[in-house]
């Protein structure tokens, strides 16, 4: 069981770790201070739903209907657009604006809300998880499980850390000019990510 285990978290960082519109978002909270551990349990529950889905052996959804993946394709693409430009919006307006005092940031309902679109309107994440992680997990078969929830504790520890371990960075952010630099680079993750969703469609 304890390679299966090992296995199954070692893949879920390494297929979860490359720089996408989800983490950026994670981390984006995470140096803001605003609402971690609630965006850190939805994306680390989210991910365990999905994972589960996958080692369940629901991976060949998309083979059974083909059109939910075009349709996901460019509802998610059309979300980090429109998420893109307000980053861009929000640097443009300078530093300090992105700096908010106590009580003026995004309610609780409205940040859960962009973390669940981001998650559950991105077909990478169904591509990394359900399929990819899905797949693999056949081949240790019959403790498949055993991956699956190695992989689960992998993506818990991994948004926990960058949720939570942002806040090392908070000297630098310190300054007004890297806020807006951190908007510009979320903002250009967004659009390019888009741009490769639809490229694909």
């Amino acid at each position: 069981m304890t390679p299966a285990l090992i296995a199954g978290f070692l893949t879920s960082l390494s297929l979860i770790a490359a720089i996408g519109a989800q983490n950026a978002f994670v981390l984006r909270q995470g140096l803001r201070r605003e609402h971690v551990l609630a965006v850190v349990l939805t994306c680390a529950v989210s991910d365990a739903a999905l994972i589960a889905a996958g080692v369940a052996g629901f991976g060949t959804l998309s083979a059974l209907a083909p059109w939910l993946t075009t349709a996901m394709l460019f509802v998610g693409a059309a979300f980090l657009i429109v998420y893109g430009a307000l980053r861009f919006k929000a640097a443009r307006q300078g530093g300090e604006a992105l700096r908010p005092a106590p009580g003026t940031g995004a309610s609780l309902g409205r940040t859960l809300a962009t973390v669940l679109v981001l998650t559950w309107a991105n077909p990478h994440v169904y591509l990394d998880t359900v399929v990819l992680l899905g797949a693999i997990s056949a081949q240790y078969t019959p403790l498949h499980w055993a991956f699956g929830i190695g992989a689960m504790v992998g993506s818990v520890v991994f948004f926990s850390a960058l949720g939570f371990g942002a806040r090392l960075l908070a000297p630098l952010f310190a300054s007004p000019k890297a806020w807006v630099w951190l908007e510009v680079v979320v903002g250009v993750t967004m659009w390019a990510i888009a741009a490769a969703l639809i490229a694909g469609a």
